[in-house]
């Protein structure tokens, strides 16, 4: 890549990318002229991603992330070795832990850590001699206590070990692994679900977006194993 603030055409893998945090994410790699890939689970999410595909985002339907088999099928469909792999995609619960079922927990562990683990893998598996960039989601709260979301925070504790660990075993290909640490983001989900919060403290998703990219692209030169807080104010 002779500019490192550019993505010269090379895939890109954003999970998530039918959310408010991966419509941002892929807004801001098709500036920085990445070609970039995002499977679609359900047909509501190809159903936001249509007017992507409209855009050169190269939408894959029908992506089970938490099914090896439908993961594998998935990277091996992008054709070139990726340079990044994003990964965005996850859930949330709420509640605190006497009152959880037992099928909260797995459901976590499927939707943020084994997808994240699937992806991670895959991606690592057809990355090239060129190195690479993988950038995970973490959450606040599994760095910092939270009553009420144990649950949730344990999941995303186990993703922020896959990162940093990750790290350490790719660190000898030059593949970068770091993942960012959120806070409640500005949403339209979450100003209604939090109507007497304060959205103005809460990072914009574009700006998350930016930090996620940065750390995806060539011009970040070094930084691999970080946990990167991205709170803004809150």
């Amino acid at each position: 890549m002779s500019d490192a603030n550019s993505f010269e055409q090379w895939p890109v893998i954003v999970t998530g990318g039918g959310g408010a945090l991966g419509l941002a994410v892929c807004e801001a790699l098709l500036e920085g002229g990445a070609e970039v890939h995002v499977p679609a689970h359900g047909d509501s999410d190809a159903a936001r991603l249509a007017p992507w595909a409209e855009r050169g985002v190269r939408v894959t339907a029908g992506v089970d992330l938490t099914d090896e088999t439908s993961v594998g099928d998935f990277y091996d469909g992008v054709g070139a070795a990726p340079w990044a792999s994003i990964h965005l995609a996850g859930g949330f619960v709420w509640g605190p832990l006497v009152g959880a079922e037992l099928a909260d927990l797995d459901r976590m562990i499927a939707m943020n850590l084994r997808t994240t683990w699937l992806c991670c893998r895959e991606a690592a598996r057809r990355m090239g001699d060129d190195g690479g960039r993988i950038v995970n989601v973490a959450a606040k709260p599994a760095l910092v206590p939270t009553a009420d979301l144990v649950t949730y925070a344990a999941t995303k504790a186990a993703v922020a070990a896959l990162t940093q660990g990750l790290a350490e075993e790719l660190a000898g290909r030059r593949i970068w692994v770091n993942a960012v640490v959120p806070s409640v983001m500005d949403t339209a989900a979450n100003r209604e679900s939090m109507p007497d919060a304060d959205p103005e403290a809460w990072p914009k998703v574009e700006e998350v977006a930016r930090t996620i990219v940065f750390l995806a692209s060539p011009a970040n030169a070094v930084t691999r194993g970080a946990l990167v807080p991205v709170y803004g104010r809150s």
